[in-house]
């Protein structure tokens, strides 16, 4: 199997609602795109595992994602929504260890 790790990079914050069913239409996405995602802002914000509201447990969060991040062989960077600061975080810290990021947007009205 050959499958590409992909980090799926899309906004959290904001209309969380809405930006949750956004990240799950970029994991299919991917999915379908022959991929194996993964998207620590869906994980680690899930009740009962850390409030992306509380400052230290947001950095925790995006540590987190990092660390997992130095395994992937793609930084997929969904922008319908915008790109948002922790993304730009995702975005920074893949270029600056030389992986791919790939900007991407799914079709239709976001």
């Amino acid at each position: 199997m050959n499958k590409k790790l992909v980090i799926i990079e899309s906004p959290f914050a904001g209309d969380q609602r809405r930006n949750i069913c956004y990240a799950r239409a970029c994991l299919r996405d991917s999915l379908f795109r022959g991929e194996f995602p993964f998207a620590s802002h869906l994980l680690y914000t899930q009740e009962g595992a850390l409030d992306d509201n509380n400052p230290k447990e947001r950095k925790l969060g995006i540590e987190a994602g990092l660390a997992w991040a130095k395994h992937a062989d793609l930084i997929a960077v969904y922008t319908n929504l915008g790109i948002s600061k922790g993304m730009k975080i995702g975005i920074a810290a893949a270029k600056a260890a030389g992986r791919t990021v790939e900007f991407r947007s799914l079709p239709g009205e976001w």
